[in-house]
C-alpha cells in the first residue's frame, strides 16, 4: 500500500514538473524516466534503513529520542520522498547543467543579442569581456536553484524536528550579492541564505539589542522565556503549561529540553544552535532521494552552517545557511553572521538588515528599464576592487546611493560608460572627504518599499570611511588603490 502511494505520488510529481524548452519529452528524458521508476523501489526500501542506521548512531540519538517514527509517519514521508526523488533527479540535472555551463541556451540567444548590440554601441571589446565573465542571468538562475535546493533541504528538517520541542526553522530568505544579482567572480561565489528562527510551543523569543555603538554595527542577545498556554490547555485540552506543570516533561513531544540543549544561562546559544542546525541539515540530507550527480560536504563553522555541493564535473558550489531572529515586524533580525572583529560571546548576535538590501535591489529591477546597467557595473567594479583596501560592500553602497540620485532611465547599456565614470567620481569625492554614508541610515532617498523602522529613519548615518579620518596611512592607501582603480577602469575603456 505504502509502496503503491510512493509511485503515484512520485508520477504524479514528475508529470507537474514543467519542462524545460518544450512540452515534447525527448529520448533521453523517457529513458531517465525509467531508470527512476525502475530504481524507486529499492530506494525506497535504501531510504528506510538509513534512516534506521542514522537513528542508531550514538551522535545521532537526539534523532532516535526526538522522532520516532510511527508506521504511518514512516509511511507519510517514504510518499513525500518517493514524490521528491524524480523531482530531485530532475533538480540535480538542471543544476549539472547551470554547473556545467556558463548560461542557459535559451538566455544565451538573448544575451549574445545583448551583447552584439553593446558592443556596437561602444565599441569596447574588452570590457565587453571582462563583464560577461559573470552572466547576471546565469547568477540569477544559479540562486533560484540554491534557494529551492535549500528549501527542499528545510522542508526534511521540519519533518526531522516536528516532533520536538526545539526551534522551528521557517522559509529561506536569500541574502548578500548573490540574492542581489551581482557578484566579483562566480566561480567562488558564496550563497548566503538566512533561516529565521522561531520559538517552539511554550517558549518565547525576547531580544536584548545593546546599547553601545551605532545601529547596525551592534550586537544583541536572545533570550528564551518560558511562557504560560493554561488557557490553550484548557481550550485545545492538549497544550501542556511547562510554566506552570513543571513537573510534566514534555508530554506529547519528546527529546531534550529546550533551555538546556540550545542555551546557556538561559540566552539562545549561537555556537550550539549552529551545530544543531548543521546536525539536522546533514541527517535530513541523507533522508533526501540520493544522487548521483550532488554530493555534500559540511565545511567547518562555528557560527553558520557552510556547504559545499560538489557536481559530477567536480566544480563545488558553495551554500552558508545563517541562522536569525526578526526584530518584531521589521525586516531587520539578530543573525548568526560573524562580525568582522569576532565575537567574544557565543550568546552574542549580530544586527544585521541584509534582507533590507536584498529588497532594494527587487525594487531598483522593477522599476529600472530594460537593459539597465546597474548590476554589471557593480559586477565590474567589485571585480577590480579585489585585493585593495576597498570592500565590495563599500562599492556597492555607492552605487545604491547613485540608482537614487541618477534617474533610472540613464542606467540602460548605452551609458553604462557614462555610470562607470559616475561610480568613480563618487568614490573619489567620498575619499576627498573620508566620508562614505551608509545608505539606509538616515537617508531621505530610500525608496519607501523598504518600509524602515523609525530608529533606522532618524538615524545618524554611520562613517563607512570612518577608519580614513582616524589613521592617515589608511586614508593614503585608499588614494593610492584608487589610483590604481582609476588606471586600469581607463586602460578597459580605451582598449579597442
Amino acid at each position: 500500500m505504502a509502496r503503491g502511494i510512493v509511485l503515484g505520488l512520485a508520477m504524479l510529481g514528475f508529470s507537474l514538473q514543467p519542462l524545460k524548452v518544450s512540452d515534447q519529452i525527448d529520448l533521453a528524458t523517457q529513458q531517465r524516466m525509467q531508470q527512476r521508476e525502475q530504481q524507486l523501489s529499492w530506494e525506497m526500501t535504501w531510504l528506510q534503513q538509513e534512516v534506521v542506521h542514522t537513528m542508531e548512531e550514538p551522535q545521532n540519538r537526539l534523532f532516535r529520542t526526538d522522532m520516532p517514527f510511527t508506521t504511518w509517519e514512516m509511511g507519510l514521508f517514504g510518499a513525500f520522498a518517493g514524490a521528491l526523488m524524480l523531482l530531485f533527479g530532475l533538480f540535480c540535472m538542471s543544476m549539472q547543467q547551470d554547473f556545467d555551463d556558463g548560461s542557459s541556451d535559451e538566455s544565451t540567444s538573448s544575451s549574445e543579442e545583448e551583447e552584439e548590440d553593446l558592443a556596437n554601441e561602444w565599441g569596447e571589446e574588452r570590457l565587453l569581456e571582462q563583464i560577461n565573465q559573470w552572466p547576471v542571468q546565469c547568477l540569477a538562475k544559479r540562486s533560484k536553484v540554491v534557494q529551492a535546493l535549500v528549501e527542499d533541504l528545510l522542508h526534511a528538517c521540519h519533518l526531522l524536528t516536528s516532533k520536538t520541542l526545539l526551534p522551528r526553522l521557517e522559509p529561506c530568505i536569500g541574502v548578500g550579492s548573490a540574492f542581489e544579482g551581482w557578484s566579483s567572480d562566480h566561480d567562488t561565489t558564496v550563497y548566503n541564505l538566512l533561516v529565521p528562527l522561531k520559538p517552539p510551543t511554550g517558549h518565547s523569543f525576547h531580544l536584548e539589542l545593546g546599547t553601545g555603538g551605532e545601529l547596525l554595527d551592534r550586537h544583541g542577545r536572545v533570550r528564551v522565556q518560558l511562557e504560560c498556554v493554561c488557557q490553550r490547555e484548557q481550550l485545545l485540552g492538549y497544550a501542556l503549561c511547562f510554566l506552570h506543570h513543571p513537573e510534566v516533561k514534555l508530554g506529547r513531544h519528546e527529546g531534550p529540553d529546550f533551555l538546556q540543549y540550545l542555551c546557556t544561562h538561559s540566552y539562545l546559544d549561537v555556537e550550539k544552535t549552529s551545530c544543531w542546525l548543521q546536525l539536522v541539515v546533514m541527517n535530513a540530507w541523507l533522508l533526501l532521494p540520493p544522487s548521483h550527480r550532488c554530493k555534500l560536504r559540511l565545511l567547518p563553522a562555528s557560527r553558520s552552517c557552510k556547504l559545499r555541493l560538489t557536481s559530477a564535473s567536480g566544480r563545488p558550489l558553495f551554500i552558508d545557511i545563517l541562522l536569525g531572529v526578526q526584530q518584531g515586524d521589521s525586516r531587520i533580525y539578530l543573525t548568526s553572521q560573524e562580525a568582522e572583529a569576532g565575537l567574544t560571546s557565543s550568546t552574542m548576535w549580530l544586527e544585521s538588515c541584509a534582507v533590507l538590501e536584498v529588497l532594494f535591489f527587487r525594487v531598483m529591477a522593477r522599476q529600472a528599464p530594460r537593459g539597465s546597467c546597474h548590476l554589471e557595473c557593480l559586477q565590474l567594479f567589485a571585480h577590480l576592487v579585489r585585493g585593495t583596501s576597498f570592500s565590495s560592500y563599500c562599492l556597492k553602497t555607492v552605487v545604491m546611493h547613485l540608482l537614487t540620485t541618477i534617474p533610472l532611465s540613464s542606467w540602460h547599456r548605452a551609458h553604462m560608460v557614462e555610470r562607470l565614470n559616475d561610480i568613480l567620481h563618487y568614490l573619489h569625492r567620498c575619499l576627498e572627504r573620508k566620508q562614505l554614508h551608509h545608505f539606509l541610515l538616515g537617508n531621505k532617498r530610500v525608496p519607501a518599499e523598504l518600509l524602515l523602522p523609525p530608529a533606522f529613519q532618524t538615524a545618524s548615518p554611520p562613517n563607512l570611511f570612518q577608519h580614513m579620518a582616524q589613521e592617515q596611512d589608511a586614508h593614503a592607501q585608499a588614494l593610492r588603490d584608487f589610483g590604481k582603480l582609476q588606471d586600469h577602469l581607463q586602460s578597459l575603456l580605451e582598449r579597442p
